[in-house]
């Protein structure tokens, strides 16, 4: 957590790196405001008395898809008022805020509401201004400017993507034309976040660095339009849950400790077709794991492939090695809204299977360079689990490509015999193979980078063959 200091003004991100994104405190030494909270708001309430000043009001750039909102749960916990924009409808109390709107915050800090529409009809940024001078020191821009990006906006529908794209467009435009050069940028997408119509490595900019860098100030309208809407991929099915539960307003989650589960319960929760998900790393589970368990590793991006892969619903009992790992787990659930694991254990597979007569299952794990060998001698199936756009850009010669979170539909599209498969670095690939195993397919995970396929001599197939993989 780094932290950006103006004159007498702190703003503190506040990141959740497995979802990709950021929430901020803004405080002035005494008074604060928070935009975007996550679900688990005791990280807020752990900063703002760590930096001893109170909290007065949560702001929502809008009503978010890929996490579950603690704006409302902060909001009456700590009696700050709560701004969601008066178009959105909510079944809760909160204070309706709308564009061009102006909010005092303490003695130091005016808040600014801007109209952004793109991410969705009813976004909102939020520009900063120090109120002793009057200068615009900063924007809060949620889903629409983000570093060298911008929001997507076909998350509310195909229907809606067009209308929505351009008015990204013009909204890009409305903040470079609002906003001094050297106000700093703070998005909450685009760190990762799905959200994002595409990814930057940035960390930190300003609007002139953005007029420079971000396509949506250099591209005109048709070009943007027409980039950004063929570089879009697949994004979490479980984003369909996030804007339901955040307009119904969702409650301070529950993260006390779950029930322990014996290796019994265990066993029955799998045949009953529950989810027993094991947290380690994926080499520990390929050389050991609970048969019929599956690898999501808190390593990864394990919140957004589980709630990408699951049916809602769906009990969830976890597998850690220690209490620490299970809490984790479960912070990272609550906020895409899956509240309570239905059990954990906690120790290794030994413990997780003892006295049930269960042997452990194991699958082998190999390299790109192991791959080249074993086709010289025998014919295997190579399963691709990267998404279709990725599979499209290159990919080994004869791969089957069923992207990971269309696999456990489509079980049956494996050909029988020998799968070896892999995905972009081996963390996908992982949860594949533990679908795999738990089907009783003989399967071999390839742990290692897509970028080695061919300097190993693997033939890829690709729009430029000269590319490197």
């Amino acid at each position: 957590m780094s932290t950006d200091t103006t004159p007498d003004l702190t703003i503190i991100p506040i990141e959740t790196p497995t979802l990709g994104d950021r929430s901020y405190l803004v405080h002035d030494g005494e008074v604060a405001f928070v935009i975007d909270p996550q679900r688990d708001i005791d990280r807020v309430l752990d900063l703002l008395e760590e930096q001893d000043v109170r909290l007065t009001h949560v702001f929502e750039t809008h009503i978010h898809n890929d996490y579950v909102t603690g704006g409302l749960a902060l909001s009456r916990r700590t009696g700050a008022v709560y701004l969601v924009n008066g178009a959105d409808h909510v079944s809760f109390d909160r204070t309706p805020i709308s564009g061009d709107e102006v909010i005092e915050v303490g003695a130091r800090m005016r808040v600014t509401a801007l109209a952004t529409p793109g991410h969705t009809f009813t976004h909102l940024s939020y520009a900063l201004a120090d109120a002793l001078t009057g200068e615009d020191v900063a924007v809060f821009t949620g889903g629409s400017l983000l570093y060298g990006a911008t929001g997507r906006p076909d998350l509310l529908g195909e229907e809606f993507t067009d209308e929505l794209v351009r008015a990204q467009h013009a909204s890009a435009h409305r903040l470079a034309e609002t906003l001094p050069d050297d106000a700093e940028v703070f998005p909450t997408h685009g760190f990762g976040s799905f959200c994002s119509a595409t990814q930057s490595d940035a960390t930190s900019s300003t609007i002139g660095q953005e007029k420079r860098s971000n396509p949506a100030l250099t591209q005109d309208e048709e070009t943007y339009v027409r980039v950004l809407l063929a570089g879009l991929s697949d994004y979490p099915a479980y984003y369909a849950k996030m804007a339901p539960a955040n307009s119904a307003g969702p409650s301070e989650p529950d993260l006390s400790e779950p029930a322990q589960a014996d290796p019994v319960e265990l066993r029955r929760r799998i045949e009953a077709g529950e989810w027993v998900v094991d947290l380690r790393n994926r080499t520990y589970f390929a050389a050991g794991h609970v048969p019929g368990s599956l690898n999501f590793g808190l390593d990864g991006g394990f919140a957004t492939y589980l709630g990408w892969l699951i049916a809602w619903g769906t009990p969830v009992t976890l597998l850690g090695e220690t209490p620490e790992d299970v809490a984790t787990a479960q912070r990272e659930l609550v906020r895409i809204g899956i509240d309570r694991p239905a059990a954990a254990a906690t120790g290794g597979p030994a413990d997780w299977v003892a006295g049930t007569g269960v042997e452990l299952g194991t699958f082998k794990t190999a390299t790109f360079a192991d791959l080249a060998q074993v086709r010289h001698h025998r014919q295997v199936t190579v399963l691709d689990v990267r998404r279709a756009d990725e599979h499209a850009g290159a990919h080994i010669e004869g791969a089957l490509n069923i992207p990971l979170h269309e696999l456990p539909t489509r079980l049956g599209d494996v050909p029988a015999g020998e799968v070896w498969v892999h995905c972009a670095a081996g963390y996908r690939a992982s949860i594949a193979a533990s679908f795999l195993a738990a089907a009783g397919l003989p399967l071999v995970a390839i742990d290692d980078s897509f970028d080695n396929a061919r300097a190993v001599g693997l033939q890829l197939v690709d729009p430029d063959p000269t590319t490197a993989a």
